[in-house]
């Protein structure tokens, strides 16, 4: 009974890590799908694009986070989506790092293109930090220990 108590928490937290993700991908995707000037900015501004692939990622990325949120959400090819925003996440916090170190205080662009916000702080670290941590237990779930989430049985009233 302990057993199918613990493959039913981690079974929950499983689905609450994953519709976590998916959806801060969503949300992160929204503002700068619809502005794609500014969101072109905000990378410039991190001085780590050439300049010829700045257009193309700030057009394409908020896409990518987008479709990787639905597919979160919706359980659909689960591996590749996990994979992929472990991936992103741990890019974007490591930029974060990167330019907290180089002292440039720019506009995170991590949820909006606004430009009122430009105060660079460690709460975007720490905020990333726990994105990562929640990502890469996905990834744990789905590459290191499946076998846990395919266990759950049903109570049997006996």
């Amino acid at each position: 009974m302990k057993e199918n108590s613990r493959q039913r928490l981690s079974l929950y937290l499983y689905h609450g890590a994953r519709i976590v993700i998916g959806l801060v991908f969503i949300y992160a995707s929204y503002d700068k799908i619809l502005h794609p000037a500014a969101f072109a900015k905000i990378i410039y501004n991190y001085q780590i694009l050439p300049d010829k692939l700045i257009n193309l990622t700030a057009i394409l990325l908020p896409w990518l986070e987008l479709v990787i949120g639905c597919l979160l959400l919706s359980g659909v090819w689960l591996p590749g989506a996990v994979f992929i925003s472990n991936v992103l996440l741990i890019i974007f916090f490591c930029i974060l790092i990167y330019n907290k170190a180089r002292g440039l205080n720019i506009n995170c662009g991590c949820f909006s293109t606004s430009f009122g916000s430009s105060s660079y702080s460690v709460f975007y670290i720490a905020r990333d930090f726990i994105f990562v941590i929640i990502a890469n237990y996905l990834f744990i779930k789905i590459f290191i220990k499946p076998s846990v989430l395919c266990k759950v049985k049903k109570p049997t009233n006996n």
